[in-house]
């Protein structure tokens, strides 16, 4: 008879009665942006998303990356530097950046073998809202894109702190469940909730007169490329859409 292999469970499944307990290290750890910060400037680079081409300053010519063992050339794309560096100013972090911190996008990945692209950070109005991002320690991302107890917290708690839940057709029943009132268990009670309006979460940044110069700083740097005939791939037409969608005004 063969014998049989070393049985080992789903790896969310091995964790599931353990998630108490990395709730309380994402309650502890994670750093929110300031929801008047939110309420000033809602988007913070509405001319990119996940996966864009990356252009020059100018936007006139594709940043391309050459590997040196092949020699062959490819084309550059957005990861997801232009949203950390959204959530980071929105935060008003002191230099110099920590290490080992990373930005979480509350409303992304739904699908935990990441088999699927999230097509809701893959579309600018949201990819690098201050709302739907937290920053966490680098350790503690995994839990956040693949336990949907742990995204289902966040969701509520972004709702309740700022106001927003996602608007993008591919997670509607999920942001209806949020703004219906529903809070899931072992939801932190130090966190916003229905009946805790009002309450800002442990780690959530201040706002502050650093933070309100760089949204002047960001709203005059959207005036001037907006403006800027010579932009020739900048994506004029798409920008002015995210920023009338978030009901932004430049002055």
């Amino acid at each position: 008879m063969m014998e049989a292999g070393f049985h080992i469970p789903d790896g969310n499944e091995a964790l599931r009665d353990d998630i108490p307990a990395v709730v309380e290290l994402i309650e502890r750890t994670a750093r929110w942006v300031n929801p008047e910060t939110f309420r000033r400037l809602p988007i913070w680079a509405p001319h990119t998303a996940r996966g864009r081409a990356l252009y020059d300053a100018a936007w006139s010519r594709r940043y391309t990356n050459t590997r040196k063992a092949t020699k062959i050339t490819a084309d550059k794309f957005e990861g997801n530097v232009a949203a950390l560096n959204a959530l980071v100013a929105a935060l008003g972090v002191a230099s110099p950046k920590p290490k080992n911190w990373t930005v979480c996008h509350i409303w992304g990945y739904d699908d935990p073998s990441f088999a699927q692209q999230s097509s809701v950070v893959q579309d600018p109005r949201f990819f690098s809202c201050v709302a739907n991002m937290v920053w966490l320690p680098t350790p503690l991302k995994g839990f956040t894109d693949t336990l949907p107890e742990i995204k289902a917290m966040l969701r509520v708690c972004s709702f309740h702190l700022y106001g927003w839940a996602c608007e993008h057709d591919s997670v509607a029943a999920q942001a209806e469940q949020v703004r219906s009132g529903w809070t899931p268990p072992d939801y932190p009670k130090s966190w916003p909730s229905a009946e805790r309006s009002g309450v800002l979460p442990p780690g959530t940044a201040p706002f502050t007169s650093r933070i309100e110069r760089e949204i002047a700083k960001r709203k005059s740097k959207l005036r001037s490329d907006l403006a800027n005939a010579d932009f020739l791939h900048y994506p004029k037409a798409e920008v002015e859409s995210v920023l009338k969608f978030w009901k932004i005004d430049l002055g």
